[in-house]
């Protein structure tokens, strides 16, 4: 089978497209045919050999976590789930053609596979960071960098659970940032202005690690109200790091329900080929994402 992997840490040139073995699905695992895989900033961060604790990563190595596909292996105790079902979830180099899920959930009627492949990661993180924060129905949460796949999952997630939300992006986002719900407003000079005059903030997230933590300490009054999944010095300034997951079931069985609702649409910003992993990758560390970006295999 054909699999992105690289031998090495570093650049998107490390990426290798290698023949392969196939994977088999273990004791509580099954196996995908995948054909869609989800993009996302963890999967840059593992190939620049970043200290991610969980995610340990031994050389060489596979490539990405979220897939889509169809199921063509059941391991032993596994229940529930047939060969020849639709599923989306969590696994392991899943850029390639077959990958083993140690988490999924069947796909809702309707959903692509390009878009069910970008959901299992940023929800997971969405559902987590908005419970670490404490934000209730009712208050104000305020949103940096809210464009991308886990703020597009915030906003209509807190949308849902009857929370307010302001969300900061590039004046390009404005608009999408609205259309999900979003109070919106831009970067730059005046922000903070900018944001108090949208309202109070309860509780704030730094979604895109642009050296904000001090302006969100600043408008929520407190730095135990604020969580950060992007700016490693977060700690130092009394702010709450999040880069452990929760329970990725939970997460895809939320999605699975809001999705059926119509509560969650997931746009998908662009496509590549397994062959062109390494421009997603490029594209994902430069930003400005809007929704999700998928490798289609």
């Amino acid at each position: 089978m054909k699999k992105m992997n690289f031998a090495e840490f570093g650049g998107p040139d490390v990426l290798q497209l290698i023949d392969a073995e196939e994977p088999h699905a273990g004791p509580g695992q099954i196996r995908i045919a995948v054909r869609a895989a989800g993009v996302n900033p963890v999967d840059w961060r593992i190939r620049e050999g970043q200290v991610l604790g969980a995610h340990p990563t031994e050389l060489p190595s596979g490539v990405g976590l979220d897939a889509a596909g169809v199921v063509d292996e059941v391991g032993e105790g596994v229940e529930g789930v047939e060969v020849g079902d639709r599923v989306f979830g969590e696994g392991s180099s899943t850029y390639a053609e077959f990958a083993v899920l140690s988490a999924w959930a069947r796909m809702p009627e309707g959903l692509s596979f390009e878009e069910a492949a970008g959901y299992p990661s940023l929800m997971e993180t969405a559902l987590r960071i908005i419970r670490e924060v404490g934000v209730q129905p009712g208050q104000t949460l305020l949103v940096s960098g809210a464009s991308g796949g886990v703020g597009s999952a915030v906003l209509q997630i807190a949308r849902d659970r009857g929370i307010t939300v302001i969300g900061t992006a590039g004046a390009a986002n404005q608009d999408y940032l609205r259309s999900l719900g979003a109070l919106a407003t831009t970067y730059g000079e005046g922000w903070v202005e900018r944001v108090r005059r949208l309202g109070r903030v309860d509780a704030a997230l730094d979604l895109a690690g642009s050296g904000v933590i001090r302006e969100l300490v600043e408008l929520t009054g407190v730095p135990q109200k604020v969580v950060s999944i992007a700016d490693l010095g977060a700690p130092d300034l009394g702010v709450r790091f999040s880069g452990v997951a929760g329970s990725m079931p939970d997460a895809l069985a939320e999605a699975a329900d809001l999705i059926s609702r119509g509560k969650l649409h997931m746009p998908i910003e662009k496509s590549y080929s397994l062959a062109e992993a390494a421009a997603a990758h490029i594209d994902s560390q430069a930003g400005h994402t809007r929704g999700r970006r998928v490798i289609v295999v």
